[in-house]
């Protein structure tokens, strides 16, 4: 081989080296540069998981203090448990024992049976007695029955010492003369009691015609006129 052949095959060998030395280069510079934008576009480990994690407790949580209700017997939401009422009262709920209760025939008329429950604060402070009462007839036969709710909306009953409110049991009148519903006694349970009195079903009240069903109905409590 010529010297002149020898020099052209030493160039080419040299370019050939030099390019691939180029395009090694060029690869590893973009692989970097990949590598430091991911980097950048990624938050540190765990920031992302923990910033979700406070957004749901900030969503979630409730202050110590947010309670539903009240546990001393005052009644922040009036009615509650006897019927819902209509604004607000802050007075503690009337008991059985601060109360003198009687039955009386209140029956406008000769075709409506009605018999009116009163209620007097006997006590030394202002009490709630707002909402339903709770009834039971009790008949000549020793059974009982509970009285269904009227629709009425109930509404903020305070009764000052002295005060009384009533409310009211209508019930459809028997002119069979068949009826074999004869009530004795009226078991009532104040709103928000548990106590209950028996009184004495009103001797002169209309006949009731049986059977004791969603014809009879207790009305909320109110403010006697």
């Amino acid at each position: 081989m010529s010297s002149s052949a020898t020099a052209r095959t030493a160039r080419r060998r040299t370019l050939r080296v030099a390019t691939a030395a180029l395009i090694a280069a060029a690869g590893l510079s973009l692989t970097a540069c990949n590598n430091s934008d991911d980097t950048a576009s990624k938050p540190a480990a765990g920031a992302s998981s923990a910033g979700s994690s406070s957004g749901a407790q900030g969503t979630d949580a409730q202050p110590d203090n947010a309670k539903s209700g009240s546990d001393d017997g005052t009644s922040s939401r009036a009615g509650s448990g006897n019927g819902a009422a209509k604004g607000g009262g802050k007075s503690k709920f009337c008991r059985t024992s601060d109360l003198i209760m009687e039955a009386v025939d209140s029956s406008p008329d000769e075709n409506v049976g009605e018999v009116t429950v009163q209620m007097t604060n006997k006590g030394a402070k202002t009490c709630s007695a707002t909402g339903f009462a709770g009834v039971d007839l009790k008949d000549i036969d020793g059974t009982s029955a509970p009285v269904d709710r009227g629709g009425e909306q109930p509404r903020i009953t305070d009764l000052k010492p002295g005060d009384t409110a009533t409310f009211s049991i209508s019930y459809e009148v028997d002119f069979s003369g068949d009826s074999l519903a004869s009530p004795t006694n009226i078991i009532v349970t104040p709103p928000n009691e548990t106590h209950s009195v028996s009184l004495e079903w009103p001797a002169d009240a209309l006949k009731l015609a049986g059977p004791y069903d969603d014809k009879i109905q207790v009305h909320p409590v109110g403010i006697a006129n």
